[in-house]
């Protein structure tokens, strides 16, 4: 005697496969409206920090502090 072959919606082992993806394209979704919705508003560009006198020294020890690669 042959089992019978279920639909494959049928079988819970799918939908447990099928989930794990579909819960991570709803979080990123999520993050995604979160990030647009509620985003920090950009940095003042480094043209207009440059303006200031102490601007050749401060660019000099950032340099200085990097770290080597």
């Amino acid at each position: 005697m042959t089992p019978i072959a279920l639909p494959w919606y049928r079988y819970p082992m799918l939908w447990f496969v099928i989930s794990g993806p579909a819960l991570v394209v709803v979080a990123a979704l999520a993050t995604c409206f979160i990030a647009f919705r509620f985003g920090d508003p950009p940095l003042a560009s480094h043209a207009e920090s440059a303006k200031t006198p102490e601007a050749p020294a401060m660019a000099a020890r950032n340099h200085a502090a990097t770290p080597k690669r």
